[in-house]
């Protein structure tokens, strides 16, 4: 992680300020500056006698405010939680902390996690970093806002499918979802045990692997990747149709510069994919998450309810999908059919993809469509001149994944001035979490290399 020599509290201090200067995006619930200028003091003093923490110190984190940050407010975006106040940091935030790193704040997020815009009615819509009047994504989009903008170095998501992933590619940063289990448990707000994972975002692959290394304790440094012969699957179908013409633009740019790098691009379909992750997802999440609140609950705000949480939900769209999970809507035996028999041939069919075609990873866009006008998005948002459901069309790409707990690497393609960013995602076989996130950092050396060259032509003789 590349810094100055500038001291722990000057870091502190210049993330404050972009905090300040960017206020109206409503990207943190809660700011902890005098916390973190007292921590970054005792940094300094460590350092003037010698002593580093480890790399990340006195680095400023933004923790998505479903995390459990010792001492700061765990809304997890919801007015019924917003006076508890965890004793102990999440095992995953330990471990960062032990490394060095100083939570500046509890970053903004869709309402319990429950959506991809990050349009919060108690807390603030969380603006776009690049574009404000944009959506940032979600659900973790202050975290996402806050990388983007310098208010953190790096920051925590969560994500169930996709909420690190979306914001990542919407604000242009990097954003990855690990395979499942890879961090510590516990100390989340959690919606789903089979599908829920913390996820590291930051402004390049090299800083998101740094704290995945750190948060899965033991994982050394990147293997190198030679681009030239390696093997990554593009599966057109699902994936890749339906896009928004800019996104689909970008996306063959970069296959076209794979391709002259010496990858190969192979034909790599998940066939019917789209019905198998739709008997997945749901059923999972909604039968899981009427279990964990209101564990969580009687666990951490003793006294109150399911049914408090669902009345008092502040976000219209939340407090609809609450009222399906206090009335049970999925039954058990549903639940049990989505975890023991699809999920199974979900995660075979990923497995056999990779296995038959010979490759390391599958590519493809991140989203199908870039960030929309925070008015303009509802239930339903335009693309291609139609009217599509907003949830749905967003995670579509991220969501089979998450489903087949393999890990997902969301890279930013830079975009051109005054357009909406683009990211590419790739996607490994389960356990590949490394190998994934070395094959990111060269696919986002060579991006980044042919969009110096573009600009080396665009302004030669000027």
């Amino acid at each position: 992680m590349q810094r100055d020599e500038a001291s722990s509290e000057q870091l502190i201090l210049r993330a404050l300020d972009a905090v300040e200067r960017h206020a109206l995006l409503n990207a943190f619930i809660t700011v902890d500056r005098q916390g973190a200028l007292s921590r970054a003091r005792q940094l300094d003093g460590l350092r003037g006698r010698g002593e580093v923490l480890g790399p990340l110190h006195g680095i400023p984190l933004a923790v998505k405010d479903n995390i459990h940050v010792s001492g700061l407010p765990n809304t997890a975006g919801t007015p019924l939680l917003k006076s508890f106040f965890p004793g102990k940091d999440a095992p995953a935030v330990a471990r960062l902390k032990a490394a060095g790193a100083i939570v500046i704040g509890k970053a903004n997020m869709h309402e319990l996690a429950f959506g991809i815009t990050s349009r919060n009615a108690a807390f603030g819509t969380v603006g776009n970093a690049c574009h404000p009047g944009f959506i940032a994504g979600g659900s973790s989009g202050g975290t996402a806002a806050a990388v983007a903008l310098r208010m953190a170095v790096a920051g925590l998501g969560t994500d169930t499918g996709g909420s690190c992933r979306i914001p990542a590619a919407l604000n242009d940063i990097v954003g990855f979802r690990p395979t499942g289990g890879r961090y510590p448990a516990g100390g989340i707000t959690s919606i789903s045990s089979t599908r829920d994972t913390i996820g590291p975002m930051a402004r390049n692959v090299e800083d998101a692997a740094l704290l995945d290394g750190i948060m899965a304790a033991g994982s050394g440094a990147l293997p190198h990747i030679d681009l030239h012969g390696l093997r990554i699957g593009i599966p057109k179908e699902h994936f890749h149709e339906n896009l928004q013409p800019e996104v689909g633009a970008a996306v063959e740019d970069v296959l076209v510069q794979l391709g002259k790098a010496g990858v190969k691009l192979v034909r790599a379909d998940l066939a019917g994919i789209g019905g198998l992750n739709g008997d997945v997802g749901f059923p999972i999440v909604l039968f899981e998450a009427r279990l964990l609140l209101k564990q969580y609950l009687d666990a951490y705000v003793p006294g109150k309810s399911l049914r408090l949480l669902a009345d008092s939900t502040a976000s219209p769209d939340v407090r609809d999908l609450m009222g399906s999970i206090v009335r049970k809507a999925i039954s058990e035996s549903e639940y049990r059919r989505a975890l023991h028999h699809f999920r199974p041939l979900l995660k075979r069919l990923y497995a056999d993809c990779f296995a038959k075609h010979k490759v390391e990873a599958i590519l493809f866009p991140t989203t199908p469509l870039t960030a929309r006008p925070i008015g303009e998005v509802n239930a339903n948002v335009a693309l291609n001149g139609q009217s599509v459901p907003t949830f749905a069309t967003y995670i579509r790409n991220t969501d089979p994944g998450s489903n087949a707990n393999v890990p997902g690497l969301s890279i930013p393609l830079a975009a051109a001035e005054g357009c909406l960013p683009v990211g590419i995602e790739i996607d490994g076989p389960e356990g590949s979490d490394r190998r994934l996130l070395a094959i990111g950092a060269a696919i986002e050396r060579l991006v980044q290399d042919g969009e110096h060259a573009k600009f080396n032509q665009r302004t030669r003789g000027i």
